[in-house]
């Protein structure tokens, strides 16, 4: 049975108790990732990866509040909408005039402010292993030790492509997600080494999500026009 066919989507609603929390952002990333080694080399570490692919592959999709800290320390919370294959949406707190979101085919950063949207294509993007259910992970990701056994970690580098960045996501074993597992979140670390952490709460996976939550309104118009 292919991958998919074991994980079919089904509504998740992750409310792990309190007491069950695991915080794998309350320390130094550098700490949490690689203060462990010997549990590492213990761990089969083909099996973490193919139960992460599996994971990504049960995961049609997600919504979440996030929080997202700059290189700079600052700090922006907002909520992620995210439907495979393709398609994202960051929707920044009030006051915030910015906007990032993938449509199936572009990653767009969208700043209202100044009227200006920047595009790339979604496979030059780090988020591109979210994004696209047939990519084959195993091929560009390594296992990072964690101190943690109830974490697991990931970075994800094409060595082809460094221009692309690379992604180190984390992830709660967690009975009630795909393959047993939960995103908490990710670090991208863009060509320019900018370097952007993402932290999720409430997530709530494989629910209906419409492609219009993708539109956005087109700041370079005269008037407003959907995308």
């Amino acid at each position: 049975m292919g991958v998919q066919g074991a994980f079919k989507p089904r509504l998740v609603a992750v409310q792990p108790k309190h007491s069950e929390k695991i915080d794998v952002f309350a320390r130094p990333l550098a700490l949490t990732l690689f203060a462990a080694p010997a549990l590492i080399a213990a761990a089969p570490v083909a099996g973490e990866l193919a139960q992460v692919q599996q994971h990504l592959a049960g995961v049609s999709s997600m919504t979440a509040n996030f929080s997202q800290t700059d290189r700079n320390g600052r700090v922006l919370t907002g909520t992620m909408t995210l439907k495979r294959p393709g398609k994202i949406r960051f929707q920044y707190q009030k006051g915030v005039p910015q906007l990032i979101v993938a449509d199936g085919r572009s990653l767009y950063f969208i700043d209202y402010q100044v009227r200006q949207v920047n595009r790339w294509p979604i496979g030059n993007s780090p988020l591109a292993v979210l994004l696209n259910p047939k990519r084959d992970i195993t091929k560009f990701a390594k296992l990072n030790p964690t101190s943690d056994p109830r974490v697991v970690s990931i970075e994800v580098h094409d060595k082809a492509h460094p221009e692309y960045g690379r992604i180190t996501m984390i992830f709660q074993k967690n009975a009630a997600g795909p393959a047993g597992l939960i995103l908490q979140g990710w670090v991208a670390l863009d060509s320019q080494n900018n370097r952007t952490t993402i932290r999720l709460t409430n997530q709530q996976l494989n629910g209906n999500v419409s492609d219009g939550v993708f539109r956005w309104n087109d700041p370079r118009s005269q008037g407003p026009r959907n995308r």
